[in-house]
C-alpha cells in the first residue's frame, strides 16, 4: 500500500474516532508486548501492517506467521503516519470483542465515568497486577480501546475482560448473587483502606478524576474507604489510587 486509499484512512480514523472503532468492530494496537499478548489470548488480529522494503525482526516475523492475520506491505511514511507519532514495526488492526459477562469472580474493579483514555489503561494494567477478575467501565466514559488507553494498558486490556456497563443498575444484581461487597473510594470515606476487611468477594468502585463516585454509586456502596495522605496533595490521580487500594488487597490476602 502506497497511497493513502480508502483502507488507509479507514485505519487513520481508528486513531481518534470511537465511533468509528465500534462501527467497524476493530481498533489499532501498537507496540511489541501488547501486539504480542493480543496474539497470544487469541484476539481476532486481522491485519499486521509494516514498512514495505524494510528487513522485520525474528519477533515481527513470528507474529505474522502466528496470527493469521493478513498481513499489509505499507510505505514506510504511511506507517508512521499510522504509528500514532510512535516508531513501529507492526501496527495490528484487531478486532473488538464481543461485551463479555461479569464473572464469578471475588475481585472486580469498577471505574466510574472516567475521562481520561490513558487512566483507564493504567488501572486495567494494575487489576492485572494484583489478581482483579475483571475492569468495568461505567457511565459516560472514554473509551477502553482509544489507542491511548491499549498503550497505557502495556497489553493487559488482553489479558482480562473490560466490560462498559451504564451504571449501578447492571452491576448490582450480579453483585448481590455472587456476596459480592462494594468498597466504593473517596477522599472523604469513614473508614482506612488498610482498616476494611478486603479478603472477602469485593468491588472496588473508583470514581471519575474529577467528580469522584456519582451519587447513585455512592449510595450502591457498603462503605466508603479512604487512602490517608499528606504533603500539599489533595487527593490522588484516580488509577494511582485503584492501584493503591489493590495493592492493599493482594497484601491483605497474601497474609491469609
Amino acid at each position: 500500500m502506497s497511497t493513502r486509499n480508502a483502507s488507509f484512512q479507514q485505519w487513520q480514523a481508528l486513531l481518534t474516532n470511537r465511533t468509528k472503532r465500534h462501527r467497524a468492530g476493530e481498533f489499532l494496537v501498537h507496540g511489541v508486548r501488547p501486539i504480542s499478548l493480543a496474539v497470544d489470548y487469541g484476539w481476532p488480529v486481522r491485519d499486521l501492517i509494516y514498512p514495505d522494503r524494510q528487513s522485520l525482526s525474528s519477533w515481527a516475523r513470528e507474529m505474522l506467521d502466528r496470527s493469521g492475520a493478513r498481513p499489509v506491505a505499507m510505505d514506510p511514511a504511511l506507517v508512521a503516519e499510522l504509528a500514532d507519532k510512535e516508531s513501529a514495526e507492526l501496527i495490528a488492526v484487531v478486532g473488538l470483542p464481543d461485551r463479555p459477562a461479569l464473572p464469578d469472580a471475588d475481585l472486580v474493579v469498577v471505574f466510574d465515568r472516567p475521562s481520561t483514555p490513558g487512566n483507564i489503561g493504567t488501572l486495567i494494567r494494575s487489576a492485572d497486577a494484583f489478581g482483579a477478575a475483571a475492569v468495568v467501565v461505567t457511565g459516560h466514559a472514554a473509551d477502553p480501546y482509544d489507542p491511548k488507553s491499549v498503550r497505557a494498558s502495556t497489553g493487559s486490556i488482553f489479558a482480562l475482560p473490560v466490560i462498559q456497563a451504564d451504571g449501578p443498575d447492571d452491576v448490582l444484581p450480579w453483585a448481590a448473587r455472587n456476596g459480592v461487597q462494594l468498597v466504593g473510594t473517596d477522599e472523604h470515606g469513614a473508614v482506612e483502606v488498610a482498616d476494611h476487611d478486603l479478603t472477602g468477594p469485593t468491588a472496588l468502585l473508583i470514581g471519575n478524576e474529577t467528580a469522584g463516585l456519582s451519587a447513585a454509586w455512592k449510595a450502591a456502596a457498603d462503605v466508603l474507604v479512604r487512602i490517608p495522605i499528606t504533603g500539599a496533595a489533595s487527593s490522588l490521580n484516580a488509577a494511582t489510587a485503584a492501584t493503591v487500594v489493590l495493592y492493599e488487597v493482594s497484601r491483605q490476602r497474601s497474609r491469609g
